[in-house]
């Protein structure tokens, strides 16, 4: 179920209505406004960034970097090729927003794809999109073909000297490739993964061009920016926090889906917007960014607000936007082992700590789990995950490490006790 409500990217979007997602609907809405101010008053590069900039825009994909500063580190008098890569790979557990902007507003992504090869003096762009969507791949190409047809992608856009073309990729579904540069791998047609950092896709990006990413919400809030200002974006959120953002909620709650709302809104307003706890149970933790996420106890949860800076301070991570809600009834020993499981099948195996070390933390979260741990367990998960973290050449062995060291932390009494007594503190329902 998906519920949006009205914000930035899905201002005025009627997701009821079959065609919403086709050029003649995102006109009447205003769609490709912010283009042509830009190209009707030739507004000059610099100053499309430092709208961006101005807009607090920071990354939807789970980093949370600032866009503007982003696009300004594109070399913009690099003589060559330069390429603008949006990540619509989005295969992090329990988030489910980038597809649906593909499916009910795919305009205002490619807007603000072309936005972007405009301010950074980019000729062509790719949209990797995940490989188990392919319905939202075939209806972006679609919207491409209208863009196209219309004269807003291509040659000479709107009778102008400036001319962009978009093109969209689909993967095949491997959680690694939304690593930025495993996507790029990927994109050449080569295996997906990681490459070493330095270079940065600034400088040696798609092709060995210069070459800026960014996630499809993010590039989807571009022309709201260009259009009404980015003072405007900036306040509709927090200071450091600008904007309108949506959040994948699922879980124990009434009404799962996705909540367009400004940045810095109350946890427990969220919760209530999507019909609050399932059943009348007792809300026991939250992820609030996404699988990766330290994991919160729910009464923490309760006094946080959905911004990068709250979350950030209680010791977790806004990431992507996907909410995770348990209630009382989850055993979080089995909650994690499912986690554990997810990342020890995607590693790569690149790197050795990540492949190894995926593998000991699901091996050992699984005997407890299944009433055969031994004392030293948890020391042995916190061992290993110390010589994960920050070892690799990309973040997913952290991604790993993460959810076990927040759930080994804020509810070791149910790993404990199943070690010791070989049963469930908690007579899980679900998990």
């Amino acid at each position: 179920m998906a519920v949006f409500v009205n914000g930035v990217i899905f201002e005025g979007v009627d997701t009821a209505a079959p065609d919403c997602w086709r050029l003649e609907a995102y006109m009447a809405r205003g769609g490709y406004q912010a283009l042509k101010k830009i190209l009707d008053n030739k507004i000059p590069q610099e100053d499309v960034i430092a709208e961006v900039k101005n807009s607090g825009l920071r990354g939807r994909g789970g980093a949370g970097f600032p866009t503007g500063l982003k696009w300004s580190f594109m070399p913009r008098s690099f003589p060559g090729d330069k390429y603008v890569v949006c990540n619509t790979d989005e295969g992090e557990p329990g988030t489910f927003k980038d597809r649906d902007i593909i499916v009910y507003n795919p305009h205002a992504l490619i807007e603000g794809m072309i936005i972007a090869g405009y301010a950074m003096g980019c000729k062509a762009g790719y949209n990797y999109i995940h490989g188990e969507i392919f319905e939202a791949y075939e209806l972006f190409e679609e919207a491409l073909d209208e863009a196209r047809k219309a004269g807003l992608l291509g040659q000479n856009i709107l009778g102008t000297d400036f001319s962009f073309d978009l093109f969209a990729h689909h993967g095949y579904g491997a959680y690694i490739c939304g690593e930025e540069t495993a996507l790029l791998e990927s994109l050449e047609g080569k295996k997906g993964q990681p490459r070493f950092k330095p270079p940065f896709p600034a400088s040696f990006g798609l092709y060995g061009k210069p070459t800026t990413i960014n996630n499809t919400e993010s590039f989807a809030s571009v022309p709201f920016i260009i259009r009404d200002g980015g003072q405007k974006f900036l306040e509709a959120g927090k200071p450091n926090n600008g904007g309108t953002k949506l959040f994948s909620i699922s879980g124990h709650v009434n009404r799962p889906g996705n909540y367009e709302i400004p940045l810095g809104t109350p946890f427990a307003t969220l919760l209530e917007m999507a019909g609050g706890m399932k059943d009348g149970k007792k809300l026991k933790a939250v992820i609030p960014g996404g699988s990766s996420a330290p994991v919160l106890p729910g009464e923490v949860m309760m006094e946080l607000t959905m911004d990068y800076d709250s979350i950030s301070k209680a010791g977790s991570m806004l990431g992507s936007g996907a909410v995770i809600v348990m209630n009382e009834d989850v055993c979080m020993v089995k909650a994690l082992e499912r986690l554990a499981y997810f990342y020890h099948e995607e590693s790569c195996g690149q790197c050795t700590p990540c492949r190894e070390g995926t593998g000991w933390l699901y091996k050992v979260i699984h005997r407890i789990a299944n009433g055969e741990g031994r004392d030293g367990d948890l020391e042995l998960l916190e061992s290993v995950g110390n010589n994960m973290a920050g070892r690799t050449i990309c973040a997913l062995a952290d991604a790993a490490v993460f959810p076990v060291r927040s759930f080994t932390k804020h509810f070791r009494n149910e790993f404990e006790h199943l070690i010791t007594h070989k049963k469930a503190l908690v007579d899980h329902k679900w998990c």
